[in-house]
Formats: structure tokens, sequence, C-alpha cells
């Protein structure tokens, strides 16, 4: 059987605890099989690609996603444990971006499957809406050494949305998948601050009754019903004490009557700019019930329209600034890299139909993908693949980090020099050719 590097094989034990002791050498194999296979990333494609096509039987991996006990939540929460304690100070805060993304899929019998709208599709593609599964994903939004300081997604944890109909009026939708996944997190860190990052579509009723610790950055509507946050309770009031203030005007229409100050902007590629912007407080009551928000409406400097604005944010962190706040929500952009990157590289690409399979297997295609940077981050060396990718591609000057391509080339390389350390002949400090006899010595003897 393969043996697994030991810089991986280390990595990986630390998640032995999610397996029985057959289902983690499974484990293992499939994720050297789904790291190092070039072309789909199929099943049997994972087993070929680990060396173990005529070695297993084909029903070991199938059945590893389809009936074994193991689950893609407690191994994404074991990751994102080893990543916040190795990667991020213990007084820093953690940071989550929420989306979702469709995986096309073929045949009516997929588990899960439906008409989806896939925002991935430029428009005029005719491929808007597909047939496939819907994951929502909560990725660890981090800047990693290895990457110079710039800001990279981890993908963590993951839910199959499948849409309400007359049979199923009571599915969960996508914010309150989000919500569960993220409850989890809560739970599982203990206290520890939380800066959730997700685009208007998410910001809902399923966001109210957040903890104090956990921050929600949002982009808003621009219909959205705005309150004042009221005033506070007089001494000997009668009655109920107001939730919220009185209705506020549209965004469009306090944007037109607002100063718009310059502030300087540090993007995900440390370059910095400069926008305008106008920043209030107020009650967002459908989302954050009672919880107050602070409002950036950010305008581009070089705009014709000096009576809008081009995008409003809203963050339950009313103590930070318009500059971090519009900051943070930038950095919710790495959940698109992390789809973009993940399609490329095999993930949705198994071809299963049960339901156990289809829920296991792109997540744990993800989770591949988080131990390929854990790994290039405790051991690969950026610098000298750095070095060798502009030797052999002098007019790439603009290159300056390392990206996930760079990372999985880098583990492909470990994996197959330990493929040939393996196989070759070991090294004996015996001589083995004697000194040549005299063809009269075994006659003297």
């Amino acid at each position: 059987m393969p043996q697994v590097p030991s810089s991986l094989a280390g990595l990986l034990s630390l998640l032995e605890g999610c397996f029985t002791a057959p289902t983690f050498r499974t484990f293992c194999m499939l994720t050297v099989g789904f790291i190092a296979r070039v072309r789909e990333n199929t099943v049997t494609g994972m087993l070929q690609a680990a060396g173990l096509a005529g070695v297993w039987h084909h029903s070991r991996a199938h059945d590893f996603f389809a009936y074994r006990r193991w689950a893609p939540d407690e191994l994404g929460l074991r990751l994102m444990e080893l990543l916040v304690s190795v990667l991020l100070p213990p007084d820093t805060p953690i940071r989550l971006a929420v989306d979702d993304s469709l995986f096309g899929r073929t045949g009516k019998h997929v588990y899960g499957a439906h008409y989806l709208h896939d925002g991935a599709q430029p428009e005029g593609s005719g491929r808007r809406t597909r047939w496939g599964n819907c994951w929502v994903q909560v990725v660890l939004v981090v800047a990693l050494p290895c990457t110079g300081g710039r800001t990279i997604g981890l993908p963590l944890l993951f839910r199959l949305f499948e849409p309400k109909d007359d049979q199923h009026p009571n599915r969960p939708s996508q914010p309150e998948l989000a919500r569960e996944l993220i409850e989890m997190v809560i739970k599982r860190l203990h206290g520890r601050k939380v800066e959730l990052v997700m685009d208007g579509a998410y910001a809902s009723r399923a966001w109210q009754g957040l903890p104090e610790h956990v921050g929600l950055t949002t982009r808003m509507r621009t219909n959205a019903a705005l309150h004042e946050i009221p005033p506070a309770r007089r001494p000997h009031q009668h009655g109920r004490t107001p939730l919220k203030g009185k209705r506020m005007k549209s965004l469009a229409e306090i944007a037109k009557a607002a100063t718009f100050t310059p502030v300087t902007l540090t993007g995900r590629d440390g370059k910095t700019r400069t926008a305008l912007v106008h920043e209030f407080t107020c009650l967002w009551y459908k989302p954050f019930h009672t919880r107050p928000i602070k409002v950036i409406l950010v305008r581009n400097p070089n705009s014709r329209k000096t009576d809008s604005f081009d995008i409003a944010i809203a963050s339950t962190d009313t103590t930070a600034t318009a500059a971090q706040i519009i900051e943070r929500y930038d950095s919710r952009w790495v959940i698109e890299t992390v789809h973009q990157e993940a399609k490329n590289h095999g993930v949705g690409d198994a071809r299963n139909r049960v339901p156990g399979a289809v829920q296991r297997t792109v997540p744990f295609g993800f989770l591949c993908m988080t131990i390929t940077i854990a790994w290039y981050q405790l051991c690969g060396d950026p610098q000298a693949d750095l070095t060798e990718r502009r030797r052999h591609a002098p007019w790439y000057r603009q290159k300056t980090s390392i990206s996930y391509t760079d990372m999985l080339a880098a583990l492909r390389r470990e994996l197959i020099r330990h493929e040939f350390h393996t196989q070759g002949h070991s090294i004996t400090t015996h001589p083995q050719i004697r000194e040549p006899q005299r063809p009269s010595a075994p006659a003297v003897a």
C-alpha cells in the first residue's frame, strides 16, 4: 500500500479522532488521491491517483462516502481549531465568510439536485439557471505568511441547500442553514470574538439574536427599511418601551443630503485607495431586530453622481471605523476565489447519487483544499517556489505571492518524491563487491 509523506501524515493524524481505524486509512489514501489527481476527481480517479487501482476494490472508496461513519461537520470543526490555534493570535477576531455555490450535475436521480440560479456563470451565457447541488459554505478568512500576508479563504463547514416546495414547505433557507453552521462554530470557539461577512442576499431575520461577541457585516439592499434608535425610557413612563424609533428616509434620500468625507482604504493586495463615505447609526429591524447597526454609504471619488452612493454596507460592530468596516466587507471576496479554485481543481467532479455520498463528496473536496493550504503553510517553501515560477515564466512580473495552484503543485511534488524514495533500494554502508580471489585460492584452501 502506498505510504503518505511524513509531513502530510503528521497533519492528517490530528484528524484521526473523526474516523474509525479502517475508515481513517481510507480517508488518508483518498486524500492523497484527490490531491494527486490531475484529471477529473471522480471516486475511482482518486483510487487511480493514489496507486490503489487493482489493490483495493472500488467499492471501498464508494462506501467511504456513502455509508461509513464520519461527519464532515466534525472534520471541519477539527480543522478550524487547528488553523485558529496555529495561524491566529489568541486576541485576534476570527473572520468567517458565508456564501453558497452551485455545482452542476446531470441525471434526475441525483439526491438534492434542483434547478437553481448559478451566479458564477456569466450573463448572457444561457446557463444562469442550472441543474445541480447548491452548497452553503463557511470559509475562514485569514492572512497567511506563506502568501506574503495576502488574505486567503479556507473552507470549513457545508450544508446542502434544497428549495421549498409543496411536499417540503419547511425546508430551511440558505441564511438559516448558514446560521446553523455559525452556531456550531460559536459553540466550539467558547466566546472567541467572531466577525461574519456575507453578501446582501444573506441579510435576513435568520441572524436575529446573535451573541454580542459575534459581529456581522453585510451589504444593504437599496430598499432597506431603517428606523431611528428608540429614545431611552423616561422615569415613570407607562406602557411598553418601543422597540424601534421613527422610520427613516430611504438610502437614496439620505445620500442626497449627506456629507461625504474621504477615507483611505487598504485592499487585500496591500494597495491603498481613497473612497468617500457617509456613516450613521440606526436600526435595520428585520434582519437584526433591536441591535443597532452602523451604515456606511460608499461613493467612488471619480463618480459623476454626486447625490448618490455606489454601495451601502451595514455592520453590527458600531465601534469600528468606516475604513475597518469597508475593508472587512472587501475580504468577503475570497470566498468567490475559493469557489473558482474548487471547481478548477476537481471539487464536485464525483458522479454519485445516493444521499450519503452526495452530502459528503463535495465537502471532502473542499476540506482537501484546506488541508493542502495548511500543509503548505507548515511545510512549504514559498520563496523557492516563487523564484522557480518566475524563472519558468519571466514575463509574469506582477506575481508576488503564492497561489493555491502553486501550493497544490508543491504538495504533488512531495508525493512524487516520497513515492520514488519508498520504491528505491535502501542504501547500505556494507560493501557488496568483495576483492576477487586468485584462481588458485580454492586449490590452496
